[in-house]
Order: structure tokens, then sequence, then C-alpha cells
């Protein structure tokens, strides 16, 4: 059977699916490797990641990998302030990348592209494209993220964020205004965007970030990886991740403190990839423990009390609370980590923001002297979240 063509192109590379983008970019490739030819771009910016091109590669016709160094990414991003373009667009701009694209593209006579995330647009808005389909998956208004970060930092840091905002909104409109279709990782980021540039239903759409409730399952046999009596709070996820970092960190400053002194056998595990300085710091203050890279995060969180996820800044749907609940964790979440999930009747989720609240929750659970199994929530994630569900929206879109 004669497959279809698609190119597909990421800003980094989409394996092995341990953080959000990645999970969502890792699904998309294997539900179009499924139906196409799939001709893949992707920057590696993590050294761990090179082992993991050939198991990419299994999905795709061609592919491209170019390594990029952030910290040199970084200085050349600052050409944005010259150009009057958004820093991200330099962070990820590579002549060889076009040309490897442009050439793709010419000799394979490709109709339909997918673009995953603002800054991959930018190869192919030129006029040679105008005649292929292209579709974003812009998954979270990037441009917000920004507002949000300037909101809550200094000068000078803060008009940095604030102007990256203001030309990355004006970037996302122009992009959208030039590819067929838009799409968002939850009706709330899509429904945000339309009331932001007034677009209509026919050009942005949505389809939520799903999850493997067969691999994140509470009747897996992992073994625990904390002491006996331990009453564990674990946060998971990538804590090289500015939002992630803010929520551990606010946390331990204001929450943690006050549950410590009522419950001396209360601990809480920082579970993720790359802890930066700041979080691994937190290590100094008695019951907090930073794991950076393990090797099976579904042990911490299987084994935890709950699951918390304090965010005070987010966007889209948090695949750490989609995982945690399909393993029946009760989570503990604030409002922005909840965003965009629609909750089942009944599911084993509590929703709060300030910090008597969250000791409040913990402490509610201490009382039942047990773990308490989120099953409601469990039954939620496979009856509403499972990918193959949502990525027919993305394939119907692609058509």
């Amino acid at each position: 059977m004669k497959m279809d063509k698609v190119l597909y192109l990421v800003h980094r590379i989409p394996y092995p699916p341990n953080k959000g983008d990645k999970i969502r970019s890792f699904n998309i490739l294997r539900a179009l490797s499924k139906k196409y030819k799939v001709y893949l771009a992707s920057f590696i910016d993590d050294s761990e990641d090179y082992q993991y091109q050939d198991t990419v590669k299994e999905y795709c016709e061609e592919t491209y990998f170019e390594r990029m160094s952030p910290k040199y990414s970084k200085v050349r991003s600052v050409l944005g302030l010259i150009r009057f373009t958004p820093l991200t667009l330099d962070y990820y701009r590579s002549r060889a990348m076009q040309k490897w694209v442009n050439d793709i593209h010419k000799k394979n006579h490709i109709s339909r592209v997918l673009v995953f995330s603002s800054s991959m647009a930018q190869y192919v808005e030129s006029e040679s494209f105008k005649d292929t389909r292209r579709i974003i998956d812009f998954v979270d208004i990037d441009s917000d993220k920004w507002r949000q970060y300037a909101a809550s930092k200094k000068w000078p840091i803060s008009w940095v964020y604030d102007r990256e905002a203001r030309y990355l909104q004006h970037y996302e409109k122009k992009i959208t205004q030039a590819f067929d279709y838009s799409l968002f990782v939850s009706e709330q980021e899509a429904r945000h965007y339309k009331e932001i540039h007034d677009f209509s239903d026919d050009k942005v759409g949505f389809f939520n970030n799903g999850v493997d409730t067969d691999y994140f399952s509470n009747n897996v046999s992992v073994d625990s990886p904390y002491q006996r009596n331990e009453k564990v709070l674990v946060f998971a996820g990538a804590m090289d991740y500015w939002a992630n970092i803010d929520a551990v960190c606010w946390f331990v400053k204001e929450v943690f403190p006050l549950l410590k002194n009522n419950h001396l056998d209360i601990s809480f595990y920082i579970v993720g990839t790359n802890p930066s300085e700041k979080v691994k710091s937190l290590e100094s203050i008695d019951g907090v423990y930073v794991t950076g890279r393990v090797e099976d995060i579904r042990a911490y969180v299987l084994n935890a009390f709950c699951s918390v996820a304090p965010l005070r800044i987010a966007r889209g749907i948090q695949n750490k609370v989609l995982e945690a609940m399909s393993m029946a964790k009760y989570v503990i979440a604030s409002a922005e980590a909840i965003e965009g999930i629609e909750l089942c009747e009944g599911c084993e989720c509590a929703v709060v923001n300030e910090v008597h609240d969250y000791v409040s929750a913990v402490e509610h659970l201490l009382d039942k002297h047990e773990n308490v199994t989120a099953g409601n929530s469990r039954r939620c994630m496979i009856e509403h979240y499972g990918w193959d569900a949502s990525l027919s929206k993305l394939l119907g879109v692609l058509n």
C-alpha cells in the first residue's frame, strides 16, 4: 500500500518520552508512522539523548538530527534584539537544517507538514511551501508563558521576557494566518488563543494530551525506593524547567515546614532529570530529597503517599498530573496545574492554591492513616485521556 508523506519538524528529539513536550511529540510520531512516510528533523540539546537517534529512525523514512549547544544558542538568540524578532527563533535558527528541509521537501514532493512548537515554523515560511498543507501544533501559548515569567522577575530580565511575549505573540498570529490549521493542548488553551487573536474555529483547534494507562498503572510491580515508615509527598517533572523549579522552591519554603512541624515522618521527594543548582540546594532542608534522573519514575509516584503539583506558572495540560491519576494516586494540585484537565465526578484530586489549603489537604489524607487509592481518577484517565482518541483529531486535520 502506497503511503502519503509528511514532513515533521520538532524542536527537540521526540525520545525518550520523559518530558511533557517529548511525551506529546513522540506519541504524535508513533501515530504518524502508522499512516505516513515520515521525514523528521529535530535538534538534540541533551547529550543523554544522542543514543536515541536510531530508536527514532525506526519510525521514519528519513531523519535529520542537529546537535545544539544551549549555551551557544542563548548567545545567538541575542541577535533577535537587533533583528526585532522573537529571541526564540534565533535560538532555533540553523542554515543546515533549513537546507535539509528545503531539499527533502523538493526531492520527495511532500504535500503535508506538521510543525511542533512555534520555534520550528520558521523552516516552512517561504513561498516554496505555500501550496503545502501546513499544520502547527503550538501545544501551549508560549507568548503567554513568557508574559507570566516577566511578571515574576525583576528588571532587566522582566523587560527581556516581556519583549519576548510581545514579539512572540505577533509571530504566533502571523503563523496562524499563513498556515492551514493551528492546534493546542486543550480546549481551554485553544479558546484563550482565539480570544487573544480573534480567530475562528476553522483555523484553530485542539487535541488533548493523553496518557499510556497500561504503563502508568497501579497494577505494575515496582520496588519502593522509600524507607518503610516514610510518608512521602512526591513531585515528578523535568527539574531544569523554570515553572517546575519555581513550584518546588515555593512548596519547600512555604508549605513543607508547616507539615514537618506536625509530622516528623513526612518527606518531600523531588524526582526528575537535570535538577538545577537551586533545586539541589533544597536538600539541605530536613526531609527534602532531590533524586535527579531515575530509572523508573513510576516507583516513586506509586509508593508515595500522594502526588503534589504546586505549579504557579503553567499552560496547557500537565502530564505529571495525568500520570499520577492514571496510577490511581491522590493528587493535590494548584488550579494552574489542573487547567485543561476535565476532572470526572468523584476524581480523587484536591485543587488548592493557598498555603493553608495545601496543609489542610495533606493532613486530611494523613488522618485516614492509609494511602488513598484514587480509583475514580484512574477510570477517568482510561475513559477520556487515551492517546488513540486524542490523536485521531490530529490525523483528521492532516487529511
